[in-house]
């Protein structure tokens, strides 16, 4: 991909992120219930949501993954992102990341958003399977990936160690040919 993809949904634009929005991102990364089942620390500067936009750009231009701003149609605020990352292209597969300001959980906005990446990543992206971890105390993101129609495949124990400790995740999955456009 040599131009970045805008993407839409009923109620969202799915862009790509600048510096311009690192305020939102820093505002939102600094709370430590959006970071709780992040692998990263809550942020104490907004150097640190620079770096980060600057890292997923990266990514997208080195055709390694790719990450894109939701902002709702009405304004061009960042109320939270998503994407792939963990890019296996000659697998045909990729990990789907993605979190949201906790003014807009369970309002079912995080299922439209990711039902349109998921949409894109099949469709334009060549993938055929797509993977979700999450801790399996993470019961909000376990809920969307479920509505949208991934399978649980099971737990994998102390599968990553961060904040000192050794963390399982449950592995999530969604094949192209299970996918329903909903």
């Amino acid at each position: 991909m040599s131009q970045f993809p805008i993407l839409e949904t009923e109620r969202f634009v799915l862009r790509q992120l600048n510096q311009d929005d690192s305020r939102e991102i820093f505002q939102y990364f600094s709370l430590d219930e959006v970071t709780k089942f992040y692998d990263l620390e809550s942020f104490t500067n907004i150097e640190q949501a620079e770096e980060l936009i600057r890292r997923w750009n990266q990514r997208f231009e080195k055709n390694q993954g790719i990450r894109w701003g939701i902002t709702l149609r009405s304004e061009s605020r960042v109320i939270g992102t998503c994407g792939f990352h963990g890019w296996m292209k000659n697998h045909y597969k990729a990990e789907i990341g993605y979190e949201l300001i906790p003014e807009y959980w369970r309002q079912g906005y995080m299922t439209e958003v990711i039902q349109k990446a998921i949409e894109f990543g099949f469709n334009n992206l060549g993938l055929n399977r797509i993977e979700a971890f999450v801790e399996p105390e993470n019961v909000g993101s376990r809920r969307v990936l479920e509505k949208i129609g991934f399978r649980e495949e099971g737990t994998l124990k102390e599968h990553f160690y961060w904040r000192n400790r050794f963390v399982d995740t449950v592995i999530y999955a969604l094949l192209k040919k299970d996918y329903k456009v909903r």
